[in-house]
């Protein structure tokens, strides 16, 4: 959808819908006070008609306006003003956007931006707006016949509504973030949503490929099992012996600040089917795994915001690419190999087949100095257990970095929950015949896929980001999310800035 910032007043306005927010108790904001004095109070007489009382998430749609040139009203509640936060906000522009797509407005000019927010600026609730309601016009139609796509929504013009050009240039940045952060959903989500026999680690390697032909700053490399056997990459190489896919290492290099300045480092995991392996994993939802490369679809996806938004700093993309299927010549339970460290691992459990391949991406990523590397990964069950499906999990080593990662998870709001990583949890991961086991146990499955991780990476900066329970949804719903591309990408605009 296109979207666009306009100075005027509410009044004299042409527009197939304006989007107009009220409070609890029917109290007006700023917009909708102004619109409902110019057509001598129909606004407030239409709320206690129908007895909204303007709780968040409310909606009323005015079809006709006898006067003037806006086709329709959308009134959207708000609910207490002085309540209002970042939840009720949010709540208020998914129904907002689900009443305006099936309204028949071709274009539409929102105020909702107007209403106060503790702690938000104008920049964020912009932003908002953008990534909401694109993500609710969000399509699946690559592998549907032309029959089945369907017609495209109506809508396809949105305006943000200022009354005064001193806004402008923070509308305008809240704009471009929307803009690019949205279109990384996107791409993630249509990744992610691909079946496995599509999206292979060849066509996630051709897909990064494309996005640095999309964006010139980009720079996107692809190792093959031979470069990865002469690196030494035992880990990630035994994961995928059970494929006829060979595995990839995904590198893409965005260098945006200064030539010497160390990079951040991105590395999501790129499992493009998970059946377990020879711990075959039951058939039921089993479907569901080709989302196991979500982490990496998610971080080719951020390396595109970045570009886009022209970030000045350096980041680096790795994304480990592989299918973990039963063969004979699969990783069979005790089998013992050494990964790219030196450290040898003993396979437990050919299911924990995620850790395999990020543990020797992380130490791949040593070359680069990093100031600090994030991995994301639909690491763990457990961790929907644990959480849920509303936040991520954070592990890490490194306080002020995972507190950086929970502040953007608050700003984007695509919130993490910080786990521990204590000692104690380490002895689960004990081997009678190898360094380290890749399993732990039944306890604490989350933290211990940490720990494991955090055994690769004593030599730097790193946190940990298990997005099981939030990069797609199952039942009626199911489909990709696009998390953490919001995450990540907050987290590169902090450290922009």
């Amino acid at each position: 959808m296109d979207y666009s910032i306009k100075c005027d007043s509410p009044e004299k306005l042409t527009t197939d819908c304006l989007l107009l927010g009220f409070y609890s108790k029917r109290k007006l904001g700023p917009a909708a006070t102004a619109l409902d004095e110019a057509l001598e109070g129909l606004i407030t007489r239409l709320l206690k008609r129908d007895d909204l009382e303007g709780k968040a998430g409310d909606t009323l749609l005015v079809n006709h306006l006898s006067r003037g040139k806006i086709e329709r009203l959308l009134l959207v509640g708000l609910g207490k003003k002085e309540e209002l936060n970042a939840s009720n906000y949010r709540k208020a522009l998914s129904a907002a956007i689900g009443a305006l797509k099936n309204s028949g407005a071709k274009n539409a000019v929102s105020t909702l931006h107007e209403a106060e927010i503790k702690g938000e600026t104008l920049e964020w609730k912009i932003r908002q707006t953008v990534e909401t309601f694109e993500s609710a016009l969000y399509r699946y139609t690559e592998t549907k016949s032309a029959d089945e796509k369907g017609k495209p929504p109506r809508l396809t013009k949105l305006q943000f509504l200022l009354d005064s050009e001193t806004e402008q240039t923070n509308a305008e940045t809240g704009l471009q973030q929307g803009r690019a952060i949205a279109r990384g959903m996107s791409l993630a989500r249509d990744l992610g949503n691909l079946p496995g026999n599509i999206c292979t680690p060849s066509y996630l390697a051709e897909q990064a490929e494309k996005l640095g032909k999309a964006h010139k700053k980009l720079k996107v490399k692809i190792l093959d099992e031979a470069e990865l056997e002469e690196l030494g990459m035992g880990s990630l190489l035994s994961v995928s012996k059970g494929s006829r896919q060979p595995a990839k290492l995904i590198v893409i290099e965005y260098p945006g600040g200064p030539a010497k300045s160390k990079p951040h480092v991105l590395v999501g995991k790129g499992l493009t089917f998970d059946a377990g392996g020879i711990s075959i994993k039951p058939a039921a939802n089993m479907d569901e795994m080709k989302y196991d490369m979500c982490g990496g679809a998610s971080v080719i996806a951020t390396l595109g915001v970045a570009a886009e938004l022209e970030l000045p700093l350096n980041v680096v993309g790795l994304v480990p690419a592989s299918e973990n299927l039963p063969d004979g010549s699969a990783n069979k339970p005790g089998d013992i190999v050494t990964s790219l460290s030196g450290l040898t691992i003993e396979i437990l459990n050919t299911d924990a087949e995620g850790r395999l391949i990020l543990c020797d991406t992380l130490t791949y990523a040593k070359r680069y100095e990093p100031v600090a590397i994030i991995d994301t990964a639909t690491l763990t069950g457990a961790c929907i257990v644990a959480l849920g499906r509303h936040p991520s999990g954070l592990m890490g080593n490194d306080d002020a970095l995972c507190e950086s990662l929970i502040r953007a998870g608050e700003t984007s709001r695509d919130r993490v929950w910080r786990l521990p990583l204590w000692d104690e949890y380490q002895e689960q991961l004990k081997s009678n015949f190898a360094d380290i086991a890749n399993i732990g146990g039944p306890d604490g499955g989350t933290i211990t896929a940490g720990c494991f991780l955090s055994r690769f990476a004593k030599d730097f900066k790193w946190a940990h980001v298990d997005i099981a329970g939030t990069a797609w949804k199952t039942g009626t719903d199911k489909g990709a999310t696009g998390r953490p591309v919001p995450l990540l990408s907050q987290y590169l605009i902090d450290q922009a800035q």
